[in-house]
């Protein structure tokens, strides 16, 4: 009789810990995948007046992350409908068109040269890496858009 009661109660803390090792390993994934991918602090109420640019309809957000690490974020008002030629017509991104549309190799007055350091500019899209490029890539108002050095 004890034999099934200390079979029971130790089945039950090896419930325990199993559920306990699930919930820290899916803590974890989740930690690492913020870390990896940009989010910018649009936060209206802590961007400086002068990262506060264009004129128009459409607000969003846009982050420049630099091979250090350090973040800048602007505050964009515009009534392009795409992403790039409203960072274009700011003179944010610039760069050289490709067979695959416009290769950014200058964000924010920052050039990145793949060929010279073998780094580029990402481009992001609420904080996961884009499917589009940024010279195809629709505006959503309130979204956070963002370049960053990899």
């Amino acid at each position: 009789m004890q034999n099934k009661r200390f079979l029971k109660l130790l089945s039950c803390l090896l419930c325990v810990v199993l559920i306990a090792a699930t919930a820290l390993i899916a803590t974890g994934c989740n930690d690492n995948k913020d870390k990896a991918a940009p989010t910018a602090a649009a936060d209206p109420s802590i961007i400086p007046s002068e990262n506060i640019l264009g004129q128009g309809a459409t607000k969003f957000f846009f982050s420049v992350i630099e091979a250090d690490g350090k973040e800048t974020v602007f505050e964009i008002h515009t009534d392009k409908k795409i992403v790039g030629e409203a960072l274009l017509e700011l003179n944010l991104i610039d760069g050289e068109q490709g067979d695959y549309g416009l290769y950014v190799k200058t964000v924010n007055g920052i050039t990145v040269d793949f060929d010279k350091d073998g780094k580029y500019w990402a481009f992001y899209v609420g904080g996961e890496y884009a499917m589009s490029g940024v010279d195809s890539t629709e505006i959503t108002a309130g979204s956070t858009y963002a370049f960053k050095v990899e």
